[in-house]
């Protein structure tokens, strides 16, 4: 879990200043979404809560000085509903188009979640960090990173390690 989370929060990091704006606020394109959801499948829903929350708390308070308790949630919600697929797809079906595709549905599915979380919690406690609008834009660039980038992580992941190494 270390490693997940020094890595999310390092590929985080440089992103974090690349905001474009919108009427939402602004949209942050988070290709190192992936991370925690690509753990989250490898080692289970756990792992991915704990690498996507501490990620998101490092590289937020690396790049701004300060961190938001739901986002970092709901950037741990990303590792965990992705996790899901720890349970369901065995080792040695990663490379298969039919677990690739579960894992590229739950990480939309992590999206909308994680980013629901976030955007809920600022609403009901009247932070305004939030908005609808912003949930569409980044629950939208997060589940286009995660469906597109986990399953390929994960293939090639199952590709490079040896047969001792996968769970089964």
């Amino acid at each position: 879990m270390a490693i997940g989370t020094v890595l999310y929060a390092a590929l985080m990091i440089p992103f974090n200043v690349l905001q474009i704006p919108s009427e939402g606020g602004v949209i942050v394109i988070r290709p190192a979404i992936a991370i925690p959801m690509l753990f989250g499948v490898l080692f289970g829903p756990i792992a991915g809560f704990v690498i996507g929350l501490l990620g998101s708390i490092l590289s937020n308070f690396a790049s701004f000085g300060a961190f938001s308790w739901s986002r970092e949630i709901g950037s741990g919600l990303l590792g965990a509903v992705s996790g899901i697929a720890y349970f369901v797809i065995k080792g040695e079906e990663w490379t298969k188009a039919k677990a690739l595709a579960m894992v590229a549905m739950l990480a939309i599915l992590a999206s909308i979640v994680g980013i629901g979380f976030t955007t809920m919690t600022d609403y009901i406690f009247q932070t305004g960090l939030s908005t609808i609008a912003s949930f569409y834009s980044e629950a939208g660039t997060d589940a286009v990173n995660g469906a597109i980038l986990t399953p390929l992580l994960l293939y090639m992941y199952a590709k490079t390690t040896t047969g001792h190494a996968r769970r089964t």
